[in-house]
């Protein structure tokens, strides 16, 4: 049976503006237990930004988190699948692109992301992978 994005994708993803500052992006990302916002501009995508770009992109640069802007620690040129695009696609673009997230957009706009933790729970739950995108950080 063929499945698609939209059956496996984190729907509604949280998005922020390009002028968001680092400090209230990694906010937002601790507050709602995320590894990654997408960046728009009203309801076009722009990026996408890891916890791991904020620190490699902006902390580690030297810049006060407080002005500098999450535009500079995006990543923008992002690889992007449609909702009813088949899975396989998207596991072909991540391996392609060396990501572990893929933004879905249809008609313009961002309604999700597929992930490789989606992925792994999806294909095998019972593998490392699957056990660790399913636990829950202790607080």
């Amino acid at each position: 049976m063929t499945q698609y994005v939209r059956d496996i994708m984190t729907g509604d993803p949280v998005t922020v503006e390009p002028q968001s500052s680092v400090t209230a992006v990694a906010r937002i990302m601790r507050d709602q237990d995320l590894g990654a916002v997408l960046v728009t501009d009203g309801d076009e995508l722009r990026g996408l930004v890891t916890d791991r770009d904020l620190v490699i992109r902006s902390v580690a640069e030297g810049g006060d988190p407080e002005q500098t802007t999450v535009a500079g620690a995006c990543s923008d040129d992002v690889v992007t699948v449609r909702s009813d695009d088949e899975l396989n696609h998207a596991v072909e673009l991540m391996r392609e692109h060396a990501v572990r997230r893929v933004p879905v957009v249809d008609d313009g706009r961002p309604v999700g992301i597929v992930s490789l933790g989606d992925l792994a729970m999806e294909r095998d739950p019972e593998s490392a992978l699957g056990d660790i995108s399913v636990a829950r950080p202790n607080p």
